[in-house]
């Protein structure tokens, strides 16, 4: 059988958000809502949050997760991306004698993620060639039309596209940030957004990145219609 592992990467220290990963939302640490999530998809053999703060680790176990060891340091400032966490977790477990055949990362900020989603990466992962399956969504805006800021004034990224009609124009997508499932191989190739990697599209009004104050404004009132 299959051996599946859950490693929710959930580093102390946030500025913009202090305490970000365990803030009350809605009633509870936000970061429990991904360990529920995890919990209710009845796909995971263990949920490992991977944290370098006491109190983030006994709040996760609070919930039901597991923290069998404290992150390195060196692997929780501003600068070190989740993906390192989430590697030196997968091969301490392994080093313990841990067997893992699929690994999701689950981000902690995720309080709209849902169940069928995180389920559907899985099985698409397991009747494909691909190494990865991942959280996406549409834009909701052509990329083509967009702008930056200049001074005095602005200037388009894509110029040639200021008359193009949006229907004419071909649709993005962007990662969801709520999960990433890889198949655990040796020699496999890193994440990218690629033709070894699958996104599992999710419909706009179940994602929001929570980093800034605004976002998590956002985030609550999103919360509060899904779930009235």
């Amino acid at each position: 059988m299959d051996k599946v592992v859950a490693i929710i990467p959930a580093r102390g220290g946030s500025k913009r958000i202090p305490k970000k990963n365990i803030k009350p939302f809605h009633g509870k640490p936000l970061i429990a809502y991904s360990i529920e999530t995890a919990q209710k998809s009845r796909l995971f053999d263990r949920i490992v949050v991977s944290t370098d703060d006491e109190e983030i680790a006994e709040v996760a176990k609070a919930y039901g997760a597991e923290v069998p060891f404290l992150r390195p340091k060196a692997l929780a400032d501003d600068h070190t991306p989740a993906v390192e966490a989430v590697e030196a977790t997968l091969r301490r477990l392994e080093e313990e004698g841990e067997r893992i055949d699929y690994a999701c990362t689950i981000y902690p900020t995720a309080p709209l993620m849902e169940v069928r989603y995180l389920q559907e990466g899985l099985s698409r992962l397991k009747e494909s060639e691909a190494f990865y399956a991942f959280s996406a969504t549409s834009m909701p805006f052509p990329i083509w039309r967009t702008f930056h800021l200049k001074e005095g004034g602005c200037g388009m990224f894509w110029p040639e596209h200021f008359a193009t009609r949006s229907q004419d124009l071909e649709e993005a997508y962007q990662d969801a940030g709520q999960f990433y499932w890889e198949k655990c191989l040796p020699g496999k190739p890193p994440f990218r957004f690629a033709e070894y990697a699958l996104p599992i599209l999710i419909p706009r009004y179940l994602v929001q990145d929570i980093d800034t104050p605004e976002d998590w404004e956002r985030a609550e009132k999103m919360y509060e219609v899904l779930h009235r």
